[in-house]
Parts: structure tokens; C-alpha cells; sequence
């Protein structure tokens, strides 16, 4: 993949994601048709499940200058509860199109088969292990907690967002991908190399961060899932500042 396919898929994705009075499923669906009739590769189901319920919260909230975070919150939590079976099926259709790397299979409502509850209790069957049916669970607890303590003043804003989640619990990707051992490596790095950066001054350019990015590219270490909630928690922080 490539930082231009992700560019473009960013595009097209919120096309699908901001159909005016579609359901949380079909947001999905569409936006990772339209992801993979643009770019033919699985670029962003993460974020496409994470904005899905709150593009649709958005649209719920007062049409003001400025949106509430807090509002914007219980909106979510309200869009999460009404989430009904079609729901299930529709962003199950769309993970399919995804195949998304390192996906077993799990003991119930596995994706490769037919849900028989609805969205936000199949993502509550899966939160112990993965850290975006987590949101759906908590009802985005993590996301809009950590949107509160980002400066988007700072154009370091992102990977500060990135390295904190990646601290704090290991990557849902790297597990899938690599085991529990791996991730928790890798976690145990990531706190090290925030508290340091932070420490620092939050450079832009830090070379130590570089070489450690180098090396997990190196070694095939993808943080894919704490890359979607930092993206996702970065929507927050900016259509909230």
C-alpha cells in the first residue's frame, strides 16, 4: 500500500460514511465499496467501523459553528444502543470485501458467518480481544477520553494520539498477525518511546521514533489498529476544537 491509495481512499470513503440518514451498517458497506472500487485493497475498514456511528451521531446534533464533544459523545452512545441485526449483516457483507490480514475465526458470531444478533453485541462478543469492537462496547469511551487531551495546534497532534493508544494496550493487528507476545513487545516499546518524546518536547523530526518505525517495518509489524483509533480520535479532536 501506498500513502497516495490511503489519500484516495480517505476521499472516497467519506462519501459512503455521510449519507444523509443511513443506517450505521450501510455506511460501512458503501464506504468500503467505494474504498475498494478506488484503490482495490483494504486501506481503512478500521476507521470506516470507527467513523461509521459517529458520522451518523453528527447527524443528530444541533447544525451550530461549534459541535460539543460531550453531545457528540451521548449521541454516539445512542446511535450504538439502536444498532439492530441489519446492522450485523451489512458491515459483516463489508468485512468480507475487507479481508482484513490475520482474521480467524472466534467461537461466536464469527464474520464468516451469518450474525444472528445485532452490531454492537457482536462487537461486545469481540472487545476482550480487539481494541475497535472495544468503542462499540464502551461506547467510545477511549476515543472521546483521548480527543480531550489533543492540541491540534500542534502538527504532531497525530502522533502523539498514535503513541499513546499504541502504549497503552496491545496493537488488536499485531496480535492477530504476530500473537500476544509480540504486541505486548511492542506496546512496551511504544510507552517507552512516548514518554521520552513527550520528555523531548514532541519534535516533528525525532530520530529514535524514525529508526524504531524502520525497524517495525522491517521486521512486517503493522500497529494498523492503534493507526485507526488515532485517526478516529483525531476526527473527534478536530471537528470538536
Amino acid at each position: 500500500m501506498t500513502s497516495a491509495q490511503f489519500i484516495v481512499s480517505a476521499g472516497t470513503a467519506a462519501a459512503g460514511l455521510f449519507t444523509q440518514g443511513a443506517s450505521v451498517g450501510a455506511r460501512i458497506l458503501d464506504a468500503v465499496r467505494r474504498t475498494f472500487d478506488a484503490v482495490g485493497c483494504n486501506t481503512n475498514l478500521g476507521i470506516v467501523l470507527l467513523a461509521a456511528p459517529l458520522c451518523a451521531a453528527l447527524e443528530h446534533l444541533p447544525n451550530d459553528a461549534h459541535i460539543d464533544a460531550a453531545s457528540w459523545h451521548r449521541e454516539t452512545q445512542r446511535v450504538l444502543a439502536s444498532l439492530d441485526l441489519d446492522d450485523a449483516r451489512l458491515a459483516y457483507r463489508a468485512i468480507a470485501i475487507a479481508n482484513p490480514g490475520g482474521l480467524g475465526d472466534a467461537p461466536e458470531q464469527s464474520v464468516h458467518e451469518a450474525p444472528t444478533v445485532d452490531l454492537r453485541a457482536a462487537m461486545t462478543l469481540a472487545a476482550d480481544r480487539d481494541s475497535i469492537a472495544r468503542q462499540y462496547a464502551n461506547g467510545f469511551a477511549d476515543v472521546f477520553n483521548e480527543a480531550q487531551r489533543v492540541s491540534i495546534e500542534e502538527n504532531t497532534a497525530i502522533l502523539g494520539i498514535f503513541l499513546s493508544f499504541l502504549g497503552k494496550w496491545p496493537d488488536s493487528h499485531i496480535v492477530r498477525k504476530q500473537g500476544a507476545a509480540m504486541a505486548q513487545s511492542v506496546t512496551r516499546d511504544a510507552a517507552a518511546h512516548d514518554a521520552r518524546w513527550r520528555a523531548a518536547g514532541r519534535l516533528a523530526a525525532d530520530p529514535a521514533l524514525d529508526a524504531w518505525d524502520a525497524e517495525l517495518k522491517a521486521r512486517g509489524i503493522n500497529p494498523g489498529t492503534s493507526a485507526d483509533l488515532a485517526v478516529a480520535t483525531l476526527f473527534v479532536a478536530l471537528m470538536t476544537a
